[in-house]
């Protein structure tokens, strides 16, 4: 396969921008994201509302009142990511959620670029709440970054990060969608689209079952596996994943992508500032100018 050029490749300086989930019960769903994970309401639009911190949007619940739960071999969202600036607020937002809802935990891992801590929303949503460890250290096999899942017993993590002052400043910190991590049919098709079309760089990869891209050397800004969803087809209109958003710094950039989309054959509307499609499973993004 040929390197592709600078020019197909998105841009280094790519972020993430807010999750959209339609949600059931947007009742019990607003509490889990304002009271287990520390988020509040900075906006009440598009039919729907916006939890952030500091202002910023993360995550976007929808009302789709109606819709079922998908089942779990189906395409769709695997989890939301979201990114702390230090180890006191991991431990901090980490510490509330697992007192508000404590079967919701599922796991923490060391990934020797980042610790993370994964939970489960009550709509069945996969979250990760994670630290990224200093650039400077982490590991690349040529364009390979060295991930790993090691032990990071949670109990130990918060006696030695948790704070008073991490607790009770918890909600004027700042955090970001660090990266969105999908479900998808086959890791192959994942690659020729995000890598091949989007532009993307893959990042890793994981015994042909899991898929991580970034730009600009991020360890991933985005991922898909098969773990639970080998051979899923095209996704069905159910609760979960609405919209992932994907930030970029130019309208440039966004024509760029448009043009890239038009030559593969992929249907898409541009508006000049942003460009609304599908990947393969029918998960809708959205690539606008930050």
């Amino acid at each position: 396969m040929t390197t592709p050029s600078s020019q197909d490749l998105l841009p280094a300086e790519l972020t993430m921008g807010t999750v959209m989930l339609k949600v059931g019960d947007m009742k019990l769903m607003s509490a889990y994201y304002q009271d287990a994970l520390g988020l509040d309401v900075v906006a009440e639009q598009d039919g729907g509302v916006y939890f952030g911190r500091v202002g910023k949007p993360l995550v976007h619940l929808s009302p789709a009142a109606g819709l079922h739960i998908p089942g779990r071999g189906e395409a769709g969202l695997f989890h939301t990511a979201l990114l702390f600036e230090d180890q006191a607020a991991l431990a901090a937002t980490v510490a509330t959620a697992a007192q508000f809802a404590p079967q919701a935990f599922a796991g923490s891992a060391d990934h020797l670029v980042s610790e993370a801590f994964y939970f489960t929303d009550p709509e069945g949503n996969g979250i990760e709440l994670y630290y990224d460890k200093p650039r400077e250290g982490w590991q690349w096999n040529g364009g390979t970054v060295v991930m790993d899942s090691l032990p990071l017993p949670p109990q130990r993590y918060l006696q030695q990060h948790l704070s008073e002052d991490a607790v009770s400043g918890q909600r004027v910190t700042n955090a970001g969608v660090g990266h969105v991590h999908l479900q998808v049919g086959d890791v192959q098709t994942a690659q020729n689209f995000y890598v091949d079309t989007l532009g993307f760089e893959k990042t890793a990869g994981w015994h042909g079952q899991a898929l991580f891209v970034s730009a600009g050397g991020y360890h991933h800004h985005m991922a898909m596996n098969v773990w639970n969803s080998r051979g899923a087809g095209p996704r069905k209109d159910t609760l979960g994943l609405g919209e992932v958003v994907i930030e970029v710094p130019s309208g440039d950039d966004v024509g760029a992508l448009a043009d890239r989309l038009a030559v593969a054959g992929i249907a898409s509307h541009h508006t000049g500032l942003e460009l609304r499609f599908e990947d393969p499973w029918r998960n809708r993004l959205r690539v606008a100018v930050r």
